[in-house]
């Protein structure tokens, strides 16, 4: 990968920086090699240092599913995406060496296009639609950085604040209401050199100039078809109000979080309740007693189960439906969130969200192969898809520790005098 700073100047600027982070980010505040990074960068370290920001953070995950679809179909850069490919992704996409990531007033990538390598190496630091990149977030990074600033921006390299984002650069720059300047959004270009170029800012600031001239013209005609049609401007970031969520990795019971009280159900509610979730359409008795008891004729065994477990999903605004048994209401899973991630190549997000087995001690037909997707989809992204760092965390989790095809594919990605490779050698041996 090449490098931001090219020339041996560079470079030696480049370790200065790197220096300075790391005596920032130790508590060493007025360290003297702090005065040669640029202020903006050094004014966004300390802003993120003020949010608690830790260097090696991983955005959270704010909108998913239908959710990330529904608030993005809404939003007024929807109508402007194809002008904005046109201008930024020109030719062929997968293969343009830069991905572009158009969000939202508060940070949150709504859509994340470009480069498929690019797009696989970034997936795995979180840079995937729905993830929030504001600067109280992940720290100095274009897309959080123009934000918090209301400017256009570039961070290179070893500038930005979270490690993981260090190999990259960045150009970003807010998006205004055309009427109202209101804040309604970011685009962001993010590759290697080139990425961070003058000729990029300005490519990146023509192309938001024509967003909302697009914007507005869109309004005018709206406005001459229906003069008395009320023109609406961005909507309003989604709430970030508290779902229930059912905590199903790692756990021998099940928990059920986000409204209220946390409630540990019983081993065989979590069991239910877990298919219930994962089967949306609905589960006819025979089925669900199939999946739970592993016997299609247990459904006497099931109901009374049932009566007691909707008295305990009332309390967090949840139904449970007859003919057939269907939840209503939202309600997310941390192994469907695992999987969600996976699917996005968020790959060292997906790690970080995977505290283990689904339901490790549950016997149920049901539960055992969900738990077997989960593995083999965590194992599958990461043969496939993972960058290095990505695969050094799968083999030390437990789905990973003895995956000998994994640790054979670090060795191949390692470099020969990498400390790491003697452990790893080691390793392969004991397993035979």
């Amino acid at each position: 990968m090449a490098s931001p700073w090219a020339s041996s100047a560079d470079a030696s600027a480049r370790l200065l920086v790197e220096r300075a982070h790391e005596e920032l980010i130790a508590g060493n505040a007025d360290d003297p090699r702090l005065v040669h990074v640029r202020p903006l960068v050094r004014q966004s370290w300390r802003r993120s240092l003020q949010s608690l920001v830790g260097p090696e953070d991983l955005p959270p995950l704010d909108l998913r599913g239908d959710e990330l679809e529904a608030y993005r179909r809404a939003h007024p850069l929807a109508g402007a995406m194809p002008m904005i490919r046109g201008l930024l992704l020109p030719g062929e996409a997968a293969d343009a060496g830069v991905i572009v990531a158009v969000g939202d007033a508060a940070g949150r990538l709504l859509w994340v296009e470009g480069d498929r390598q690019i797009r696989a190496l970034t997936g795995e630091m979180g840079f995937v639609e729905g993830a929030n990149w504001a600067e109280d977030r992940v720290g100095t990074a274009a897309p959080g950085t123009a934000l918090a600033l209301d400017a256009s921006v570039q961070v290179r390299g070893a500038e930005h604040f979270n490690r993981h984002v260090q190999p990259w650069s960045c150009t970003a720059a807010p998006v205004h209401d055309p009427e109202t300047r209101a804040l309604i959004g970011v685009i962001d270009v993010t590759g290697r050199d080139s990425a961070a170029h003058p000729q990029a800012q300005l490519l990146v600031d023509a192309t938001v100039r024509a967003a909302e001239a697009e914007l507005l013209l869109a309004r005018m005609r709206a406005r001459a078809e229906s003069p008395r049609r009320i023109i609406r401007s961005a909507p309003r970031p989604a709430p970030r109000a508290a779902r229930p969520t059912l905590a199903v990795l790692g756990r021998d019971r099940a928990r059920l979080e986000g409204t209220g009280a946390p409630t540990e159900l019983s081993e065989r509610h979590g069991e239910i309740l877990l298919m219930l979730a994962t089967h949306r359409q609905g589960l006819g008795a025979e089925r669900l007693a199939e999946l739970v008891y592993g016997d299609p004729g247990a459904v006497g065994t099931l109901r009374p189960e049932i009566v007691r477990l909707r008295k305990v999903l009332a309390r967090h605004d949840l139904t449970l439906e007859s003919r057939p048994y269907r939840l209503v209401g939202s309600l997310e899973t941390d192994a469907q969130h695992v999987l969600s991630l996976l699917g996005r190549g968020a790959h060292r997000v997906a790690l970080a969200a995977w505290r283990g087995d689904v339901l490790p001690s549950s016997e149920a037909p049901g539960i055992e192969e969900l738990r077997e997707t989960v593995r083999g989809a965590l194992r599958e992204a990461m043969l496939d898809d993972a960058g290095l760092d990505a695969l050094l965390t799968y083999i030390d989790t437990d789905v990973g520790r003895d995956d000998v095809e994994a640790m054979r594919l670090c060795l191949g990605m390692l470099p020969p005098r990498s400390p790491r490779r003697a452990a790893i050698v080691a390793r392969l041996e004991l397993a035979g």
